[in-house]
């Protein structure tokens, strides 16, 4: 079965989460799907829309989960971003919450060093 994915994140100033999210993603916005959306194609068939919805901003929860944890929080790091929530479970495996502007929140997991 294919699985296509298309995450949204719900934003109160477009132009500032673009700017966050390029920093946290590592690059700008695969393309814009209109003048209020921006997209970034994290893998073929997922992606991640960040959309002007000042009614719905700071209610987005997602999570991927990497196999470069590490250096994807070493790289985010540097571009000026820090999780607030960075946690180790019993079981070994890592996870880092980020929150954007309006507080929506994007989390990194990683497997067990």
């Amino acid at each position: 079965m294919a699985l296509d994915l298309y995450a949204g994140v719900p934003v109160s100033d477009f132009d500032t989460a673009v700017e966050w999210y390029a920093r946290f993603f590592g690059a700008p916005a695969s393309f814009l799907a209109g003048d209020t959306e921006a997209v970034w194609e994290l893998a073929e068939h997922r992606a991640v829309a960040v959309e002007l919805r000042p009614d719905r901003a700071g209610n987005a929860l997602n999570t991927m989960f990497v196999d470069d944890f590490a250096m994807r929080l070493e790289r985010i790091a540097l571009a000026g971003i820090q999780p607030v929530v960075k946690e180790t479970y019993p079981n070994g495996v890592r996870h880092a919450t980020f929150r954007d502007p309006d507080g929506n929140e994007f989390s990194l997991g990683g497997a067990p060093e």
